[in-house]
């Protein structure tokens, strides 16, 4: 394989090398003048965007219900979670390159469908087996939504300046999305059942999916590739294997026996799919792609930005509810604030790029975060909600500079061609950061924890070793004592969970600072680097 950096050629000799037979399609970006209601079909892409990431959230807020109605153990509530997070995450490649060669907006249409049916089959739902069956098909819809969101967008949005804007737009929602899933669910939950959660995606994929009918241009990749079907294959296997060793290992142990059987097999799984697209004629995924330093650098940066912000949402709604004393739907009105600074943050992210380069938002952006985590990691078990709220108004701050500039970075790279895979990728690493914020910073957070547990020796091993399990355990054992002594074992319960919680950011906020340092070296001048200088290497591989 060549490796050099091939100069720019002509737009037709670029695609000749790209696959033996042009076909021109709709969506082809040179020369062609971006639609009149491209802004109408951004809404209908948010709009879809929106469902699926609501949806990430939604659930949380109703795994005590789900538990009592469907007598749902520990593990069956963890997998209504996990199912549609590892659907999702393993055939993001493969929709992504489904997307390029039959088309971007049938990826989104059948998503859509699909995504409907699924939520309508888990409001059904009576057992925990049947829930965590359609979780899981909903993630398999999801995979097929977000990147044809990103790619379709790029290809509507010809104009770079109008594209990053567009971007910060459509980062802004995904952003708010996360915020807005504890309080639609604490809302619904509030006033109906348990299955609204679920009925509730009905009208709003339907609305996205008829409004697509009249907005959403056809569009695809610019030459029909063939399908690397053995690297489809390959990619699914080692996704899904990466996210279920994530997915398992803080409750095996990240050192048990388990984990690292299941760690050697992912990491196996990934070579084999690397050493494949490094020999494919038509590989699914070109590796040149992470040769350009800023295409690696800015899906890095995407990846430990949501690293960070999951890891401390996933400890902070926590805490709201069980230090704090909030209920679900508080809770989730309090996060408010901080999404709302998320969604100012975004479009302004976009316009200091334009202005001074994607370098400067990106770095600043991973700056912020590092800061507010920090801040967060100062807290005591007498902190109040302003403390966090403070930490986390800084920490989305920094989270809606970078976003929408390294995701605009990514897709700038990219030729026609490969829209839908790089959105993909966009799309895979920052799942990639969740899982692992979730994963990571929630093991040190629940180690630091279980450390701290010393007052409950005196209520014996049983109640020990259950309130090591979560502080929500904790809580229920302290309310069942009663009295001084049960107000005893809960603060010490608080202050052990605020300790850990603590640590637990503060492995997020390296996670951040390592990312500064990154961007700041791989994205110096990208700004001036055109999309054919990746076009140019996938030519000559």
């Amino acid at each position: 394989m060549t490796t050099t950096l091939a100069p720019p050629r002509p737009a037709d000799q670029q695609a000749s090398a790209l696959a033996p037979a042009p076909r021109p399609q709709p969506d082809q970006a040179g020369g062609r003048a971006a639609p009149a209601n491209r802004w109408a079909t951004l809404a209908v892409l948010c709009l879809s965007l929106l469902v699926i990431v609501v949806d990430t959230t939604i659930v949380n807020v109703a795994l005590p219900t789900l538990a009592r109605q469907l007598h749902a153990a520990t593990s069956g509530l963890q997998w209504i979670v996990d199912g549609y997070t590892l659907a999702f995450a393993s055939l993001l490649l493969l929709a992504g390159a489904l997307a390029d060669r039959f088309g971007r907006h049938r990826a989104l249409a059948a998503g859509l469908a699909a995504f409907a049916a699924a939520s309508f089959a888990a409001a059904l739902t009576r057992t925990t087996g049947e829930l965590i069956a359609a979780r899981a098909a909903m993630g398999v819809a999801a995979a097929f939504i977000m990147p044809a969101t990103l790619s379709i967008l790029t290809g509507v949005f010809t104009d770079r300046a109008e594209r990053a804007k567009a971007i910060g737009l459509w980062a802004a929602v995904s952003g708010l999305g996360v915020a807005i899933g504890p309080v639609a669910g604490g809302w619904l939950l509030a006033h109906f059942s348990w299955d609204s959660i679920f009925l509730v995606n009905l009208p709003i994929a339907g609305a996205a999916l008829l409004a697509g009918r009249w907005l959403v241009p056809a569009s695809r990749a610019p030459i029909a590739r063939r399908l690397d079907l053995a690297g489809a294959a390959l990619s699914v296997a080692a996704f899904a294997a990466l996210t279920y060793t994530l997915i398992q290992a803080p409750a095996d142990g990240w050192t048990s026996a388990a984990t690292i059987a299941r760690a050697a097999t992912a990491a196996g799984l990934l070579a084999a799919f690397a050493a494949w697209e490094a020999r494919s004629s038509h590989p699914m995924l070109p590796l040149v792609l992470f040769r350009d330093r800023a295409f690696a650098g800015a899906a890095a940066a995407i990846m430990l930005l949501f690293f960070a912000l999951t890891g401390g949402v996933f400890l902070l709604t926590q805490i709201y509810q069980f230090v704090l004393g909030y209920s679900p739907l508080a809770a989730g009105l309090r996060t408010l604030p901080s999404a709302a600074m998320l969604a100012a943050a975004s479009p302004a992210g976009a316009r200091i790029a334009r202005r001074f380069g994607t370098r400067v938002p990106v770095v600043t952006g991973l700056a912020l975060m590092t800061g507010g985590l920090a801040l967060f990691a100062t807290a005591t078990a007498g902190s109040t909600y302003g403390h966090y709220v403070t930490a986390m108004i800084i920490l989305s701050a920094g989270m809606g500079l970078a976003m929408a500039p390294a995701t605009e970075s990514v897709m700038h790279r990219l030729p026609p061609a490969l829209a839908g895979v790089g959105s993909a990728v966009n799309d895979a690493t920052r799942n990639l950061g969740s899982v692992l914020g979730v994963a990571v910073v929630g093991s040190v957070a629940a180690s630091a924890y279980a450390s701290h547990l010393g007052a409950f020796h005196a209520a014996g091993p049983a109640a020990t070793a259950a309130a090591r399990q979560s502080l929500g355990a904790a809580a229920a054992i302290a309310r069942q004592a009663g009295g001084p002594h049960g107000a005893a074992l809960y603060h010490t319960a608080a202050t052990a969970f605020v300790t850990g919680a603590d640590r637990g950011v503060l492995v997020a906020a390296a996670a951040t600072l390592t990312g500064m340092i990154l961007a700041a070296r791989a994205l110096r001048g990208e700004a001036a680097a055109p999309a054919h200088a990746i076009e140019g290497r996938t030519a000559t591989s």
